[in-house]
């Protein structure tokens, strides 16, 4: 009797964290924007390129034995790389090209999911406002909601780091 009691407040407890964990929120979105010294047309040449994305990968900074592939054409929609690193592995490909205005891209992270990240480009005089927005959908998984409410800290600071690093890399392009 005491057994069957323990495992019903065990099994209620069970399913009392999980419906919390599904009350998270099911979506992130993170933003990030930053003027760069370079007009939208130098700074959508570098985002449309799997590789040019190469000249300020964030993620670069932190792991400087991150491995990346290029696959696809040098530059437009299909070309990405494939990456390898201290924080994961995937691919990330581009998949909507909006000329001197917008980039977006599809982050393959496998069983983690698949965030859209998006860059837009503002006109700003000789200068461009850059914002770098992700979105990513957790859907039923209560885990990855739990996860996603330590994630938009840590991906604003990585968007942050990029952006700056893009704004160097279209002053001193390689």
């Amino acid at each position: 009797m005491v057994l069957e009691w323990i495992v019903a407040g065990l099994a209620a407890l069970v399913a009392l964290c999980t419906l919390a964990l599904l009350a998270l929120p099911r979506r992130l979105r993170v933003d990030r924007s930053a003027v760069v010294d370079a007009a939208p047309g130098a700074v959508f040449a570098l985002l449309a390129s799997g590789q040019g994305y190469q000249a300020f990968n964030p993620y670069r900074d932190t792991d400087p034995n991150l491995e990346t592939v290029p696959f696809g054409p040098d530059r437009g929609i299909g070309s990405g790389f494939s990456f390898r690193g201290k924080e994961g592995s995937g691919k990330q490909t581009i998949t909507g090209l909006e000329e001197n205005r917008a980039v977006t891209m599809e982050i393959d992270l496998g069983p983690m999911g698949k965030p859209v990240q998006a860059f837009t480009l503002y006109p700003e005089g000789s200068r461009t406002r850059v914002t770098w927005r992700m979105d990513m959908d957790f859907g039923f998984n209560p885990l990855g909601r739990l996860f996603g409410l330590f994630l938009k800290q840590r991906i604003g600071k990585t968007h942050e780091r990029g952006l700056a690093n893009l704004n160097t890399a279209l002053a001193h392009p390689a």
